[in-house]
């Protein structure tokens, strides 16, 4: 089995304001709306925005499988960066978000598989974790363009 790429970023220009993308990627709330696994998302007391150091966590059903998650918000810059770590340190999510050249926002979604994630990933599955890596890279890199998909739809709806 070829070893899959463990990073993936994808960009897309959005008609709306680099606050306004700023404002929908961040209500958590939303993930449900555009992400094709994670179908819900919400903010763990006593956090409820994006802040550094807030935790949330997020609902996942993919393939018949059903899983929940906690992340850890690692960026949160105002009209620029919004990034976190599943389970604080296993995979890193973010987006970047900056003027378009032509107008509007460039939004660009990133995601990369970090060293503890692969070792829990060998903790946990042991001689199939190649499979489960490989699986869980060729998620998030045919996620990426349909979740940035969507999040124009919604942002170009208002």
């Amino acid at each position: 089995m070829s070893t899959p790429e463990l990073t993936h970023r994808e960009s897309v220009t959005i008609d709306a304001s680099p606050e306004a993308v700023w404002d929908l990627v961040t209500s958590v709330e939303r993930t449900g709306e555009w992400s094709p696994v994670c179908t819900a998302c919400a903010w763990e007391e006593p956090y409820d925005g994006p802040v550094v150091g807030a935790w949330f966590t997020g609902h996942n059903e993919h393939a018949g499988r059903v899983w929940d998650t906690r992340s850890q918000v690692v960026e949160a810059t105002p009209g620029r960066s919004f990034a976190w770590l599943v389970g604080g340190a296993y995979v890193r999510w973010g987006y970047e978000i900056a003027p378009g050249a032509g107008g509007g926002t460039e939004l660009t979604e990133t995601w990369e598989f970090l060293p503890a994630g692969l070792a829990m990933f060998r903790e946990r599955f042991g001689d199939d974790a190649d499979a489960q890596v490989a699986d869980r890279a060729a998620q998030a890199h045919a996620g990426i363009p349909a979740t940035l998909a969507a999040i124009r739809t919604i942002a170009e709806r208002g």
